[in-house]
């Protein structure tokens, strides 16, 4: 799943950084469009500053000894939250009174599988972390949260 997602990423986010102002105009105008706060951004700095978010998440996603899967899920929600945002939000990519695509919202929309694998190594993080907590318990090797030996 990480290999498979930070691949993926991190190709986008290398694209992004060789790309062109117009690909900058176009993320911007479509980003800015479901997130108004970024209108006063610069086409430019948001086409770069995305392209750096990409290749920083790809490479913790790839790199699973260095980033645990917790925060690697963490950052992947969050990431896949704004994307699936601009498909809740953006007019035209969702049929109407459904969360069903069009057919020029099914780019975006398969994003989901992004927050799926994010909550995959969320649950995999905290089942990781019950599993030794159970098995240090019953080696005896648990902590004592009382303060007394």
């Amino acid at each position: 799943m990480r290999a498979a997602a930070g691949a993926f990423i991190l190709n986008s986010g290398i694209s992004k950084l060789m790309a062109e102002k117009e690909t900058y105009d176009r993320l911007h105008g479509f980003a800015s469009g479901a997130y108004p706060v970024l209108e006063n951004v610069p086409p430019g700095r948001f086409g770069k500053a995305l392209a750096a978010a990409e290749v920083a998440l790809g490479g913790a996603l790839l790199a699973p000894v260095v980033v645990g899967d917790g925060p690697a899920g963490l950052a992947l929600i969050a990431f896949s939250g704004g994307l699936l945002g601009l498909y809740m939000k953006t007019p035209g990519l969702r049929q109407e009174g459904s969360v069903r695509p069009t057919h020029d919202g099914t780019a975006i929309a398969k994003d989901v599988w992004l927050a799926g694998i994010g909550l995959t190594l969320i649950a995999s993080s905290v089942g990781s972390r019950w599993t030794a907590r159970k098995v240090g318990k019953r080696r005896g090797h648990h902590k004592d949260t009382t303060g007394s030996r």
